[in-house]
């Protein structure tokens, strides 16, 4: 049985990355998503067994210390983090993960696992992105320009990824997402047991 395949999945706020991903994994089932752990309050709305797992921070630290982590930021004082055992467990039994993380992240893990298939979800323009960060009607002007500014700033490091989808029309992005994934499988060092198997009969 060959291995899964590790997908890092990046976009700064106004790219659409979670409506694409909502998508992804409605169409593909058998992908796993990684559970970030995290050390921040749950806010109204998030339960202990969605996208975050809540932890102390001393929890958090002790699992710096013991390498327990694929990567780990800090933001606005709290720890964010990426668990290596789920991941690796998932590849080792055959099981595609997919891993969001922002562009600090996906540089960490994809140093210590070059083999992981980077992915920056991209906004078509500047414009559209000032619009979907402006359309929230949830931040005053001076924070959507500080999100504005900061999307700016990830989307400059995009060229650090091995692809780029852009999130102009929500279907073709799902569409050009699923087709990455479905180069991964084609790739000849995925396919190896198949020709193994032909060739040694």
């Amino acid at each position: 049985m060959n291995k899964g395949n590790l997908f890092i999945i990046s976009g700064p706020s106004g790219s659409g990355k979670d409506t694409v991903l909502q998508k992804v994994f409605s169409l593909c089932p058998n992908i796993k998503f990684s559970i970030s752990v995290i050390t921040r309050d749950m806010r109204p709305g998030e339960t202990p067994d969605g996208k975050y797992r809540f932890i102390s921070r001393e929890k958090f630290e002790e699992m710096i210390a013991n390498g327990e982590l694929l990567e780990h930021n800090v933001f606005v004082g709290n720890y964010y983090g990426t668990p290596k055992k789920y991941v690796e467990e998932q590849l080792e039994s055959g099981f595609d993960c997919i891993v969001e993380v922002d562009v600090n992240g996906a540089a960490q893990i994809k140093e210590k696992m070059p083999d992981a298939v980077s992915i920056f979800i991209c906004p078509p323009s500047f414009e559209v992105l000032k619009s979907r960060l402006s359309n929230r009607g949830t931040d005053s002007a001076e924070a959507v320009n500080k999100r504005l500014e900061a999307s700016i700033g990830e989307i400059k490091r995009a060229k650090e990824f091995d692809y780029v989808v852009v999130n102009d029309n929500l279907e073709d992005a799902v569409d050009g997402f699923i087709s990455v994934i479905k180069s991964q499988h084609l790739k000849t060092k995925n396919n190896t047991s198949a020709i193994d198997s032909i060739v040694n009969k």
